[in-house]
């Protein structure tokens, strides 16, 4: 009998994948007597490139300015058949720099030698407790907005920020209200109908998944929608949007077969938004969202968590070309 190569389970016994709540679930605090008190060099943000997820925390990282003060570690952006590990392949690690690890779960099983959820990324380690902070990656944004602050220059600080920063209290009710569903149709949405193994649960999250970008859509052609997600600056809601936008027509598309239509091609006003970030490079944004976007990785990501080609050589599909659109203003 020939092996069969093994891919990692995503959906349930019906056809539908379900998202499980993250575990660790502590925070760093710029409160020095707090059990995680935010300090140079202590944490190590473990994640992948072809994640968004994690792609989320990357941004922040880096539109922040935190690279120096939070380590990064990358993880190859394949999820193997025991979840994510290192390889030294795309610019990830050979093995984990603090233990020698091969395999995320290593770390997991550090953190908590009963553990026995999945091993997700982004992590959140403190180095000093030898133990996972955080690995939910809404909450690891949320420290990276202002925790660090008193760390950095004056002029990256949230305080200084133009609106008020990623999160600006005056938006908060917007903002949260706009994340859930988002999160739950578009976000989670492109994995509900990719990872679907019945016809049936493939149907029941597509269709939604298109209503939500409509609503998107609709959104940015309201006034105090532009350019933005909630007007003239950059909030939370557009960086948790975004990670999912950038990977939508070069792999959701074609390998999650969320195909009844492009972002480039039916839907202007996201598209032009999502350009505008990514071709960002001014020092508000510090050239965050291109920076942290690997196009090619998402595609390799995504052929191999579906297990579309788990025999024989990895072929990576050419197009859309280009990856993304020019920018015209």
């Amino acid at each position: 009998m020939t092996d069969q190569p093994r891919i990692y389970k995503h959906a349930d016994a019906d056809g539908q994948f379900r998202r499980k709540p993250s575990t660790f679930r502590s925070f760093v605090s710029s409160d020095p007597s707090s059990e995680f008190p935010a300090q140079k060099d202590r944490y190590v943000l473990y994640l992948g490139y072809s994640c968004p997820w994690a792609h989320r925390t990357n941004i922040v990282r880096t539109l922040k300015g935190l690279e120096d003060l939070i380590e990064l570690v990358v993880l190859d952006p394949e999820l193997g058949p025991d979840g994510w590990f290192f390889s030294g392949r795309f610019g990830s690690a050979e093995r984990d720099p603090l233990y020698g690890f091969k395999l995320l779960k290593e770390l997991y099983l550090k953190a908590d030698p009963q553990y026995e959820g999945r091993y997700t990324i982004p992590v959140l380690w403190d180095k000093q407790r030898q133990t996972i902070v955080n690995n939910e990656s809404s909450e690891i944004i949320r420290m990276f907005y202002t925790e660090f602050d008193h760390l950095l220059p004056e002029a990256r600080r949230e305080a200084n920020q133009p609106g008020g920063g990623l999160y600006p209290a005056p938006l908060r009710a917007d903002i949260d209200a706009m994340n859930e569903w988002v999160y739950d149709k578009i976000n989670n949405g492109v994995y509900k109908t990719g990872f679907a193994t019945t016809q049936e649960a493939y149907h029941e999250n597509l269709y939604p998944l298109f209503t939500a970008l409509d609503r998107v859509e609709e959104h940015l052609g309201q006034p105090g929608h532009q350019p933005y997600l909630f007007g003239a600056n950059i909030t939370e809601a557009d960086i948790r949007l975004y990670t999912t936008i950038a990977r939508f027509d070069v792999a959701y598309y074609l390998i999650f077969r969320c195909n009844l239509r492009m972002i480039r091609h039916d839907y202007p006003r996201i598209d032009r938004w999502y350009r505008r970030l990514y071709y960002d490079e001014s020092d508000r944004t510090r050239g965050a969202f291109k920076k942290t976007t690997f196009f090619d990785l998402c595609k390799i990501g995504y052929l191999k968590a579906t297990g579309k080609q788990s025999n024989g050589p990895l072929i990576v599909p050419a197009g859309p070309e280009p990856d993304i659109l020019p920018f015209k203003d």
